[in-house]
């Protein structure tokens, strides 16, 4: 698994608590770090799930040295309940889900993730869909400023969109360094040493992928397999994933601010709650594992555990 960091491996680990016996999801396999970690640390049974062909791939060598405990799925997490049950699970003690893209696509010029070397403009974690390449080349002027502002954070998203659309009518966009060129000549650099590609790549990989909507239904689908005690623990690395994460965690655990008076829905009430954070506040890597791993810096790690019925009726 060389090239790959896995982040804050030693908190995800601490946080899961795998068991003798258990059965536990990784949804994003990626490089193998958390997987094999989980099957070093306890005599259970994990499934691995990931959309990349290649890291499907990569795995089957860890498979091999832990014959009948791992077990890889290509797929997305976000269709962990219909992928598990076709395996014939019904119920997990654990999930862990790292939101990062995986080094080995970072790293991949022919991937096309990365503004760092220059490759096809494609951005796919899996095999289908539309690449970045046919977002930049189609997308109406308005919508694609819209997603740069919405997914990347990029306030100057109306000048970069204007210039992609002048760009591409002189030739169709198909490179990382094209693009990245484009961009870096309508935003100046700034004093944080981030490049200026970064929010605008970032956006356009999340739409790609659908990255949030697979957030959400990651989330909502890893709480229905989870049994008594099963905990899920997510590694996020920018805001619009941490936030989902947090607002999805709080609700879940009775801790999401109550409606208004005014609304109807305060009528009803609340139910006891069924979950109990694990973190309260998200755990950070240490100042080691930045100084290390610089990609490390941004991660936000929160957990929840299913309260069993005598603890949620308390």
């Amino acid at each position: 698994m060389s090239g790959h960091i896995p982040v804050m491996l030693s908190e995800v680990l601490a946080t899961l608590a795998p068991r003798d016996g258990g059965i536990y999801l990784d949804g994003t396999f990626g490089g193998g770090g958390y997987a094999s970690a989980i099957l070093e640390a306890a005599a259970c049974t994990l499934y691995a799930i990931d959309r990349d062909r290649e890291a499907i791939a990569r795995g089957a060598a860890l498979a091999t040295r832990h014959p009948g405990r791992l077990h890889l799925i290509e797929g997305s997490f976000g269709q962990m309940l219909p992928l598990l049950r076709d395996s014939g699970v019904e119920r997990l003690d654990g999930v862990v889900l790292d939101l990062g893209v995986s080094s080995f696509q970072l790293n991949d010029p022919a991937r096309g993730f990365s503004f760092r070397g220059d490759g096809p403009l494609d951005m796919r974690m899996g095999q289908h869909g539309p690449t970045a390449a046919d977002l930049v080349n189609t997308l109406p002027e308005r919508e694609l400023a819209d997603t740069l502002f919405e997914l990347g954070e990029e306030r100057l998203s109306r000048r970069i969109a204007k210039a992609i659309v002048a760009e591409r009518l002189q030739a169709p966009i198909t490179t990382t360094s094209r693009l990245a060129g484009i961009i870096r000549a309508m935003v100046p650099p700034d004093r944080s040493g981030i490049d200026p590609a970064t929010r605008s790549f970032q956006a356009l990989r999340i739409r790609v992928n659908d990255e949030l909507g697979e957030i959400v239904r990651g989330l909502e689908q890893a709480a229905r397999l989870l049994g008594h005690g099963g905990r899920l623990v997510v590694v996020a690395f920018h805001s619009l994933e941490d936030r989902l994460v947090k607002r999805f965690m709080a609700e879940a655990a009775g801790r999401a601010p109550g409606p208004s008076r005014h609304d109807p829905a305060g009528l009803l009430g609340r139910g006891a709650a069924e979950w109990r954070l694990l973190t309260s506040k998200p755990l950070r890597p240490t100042p080691a594992e930045e100084h290390a791993n610089p990609r490390s810096r941004s991660a936000r790690l929160r957990a929840m555990e299913r309260l069993d019925g005598t603890e949620a009726a308390a």
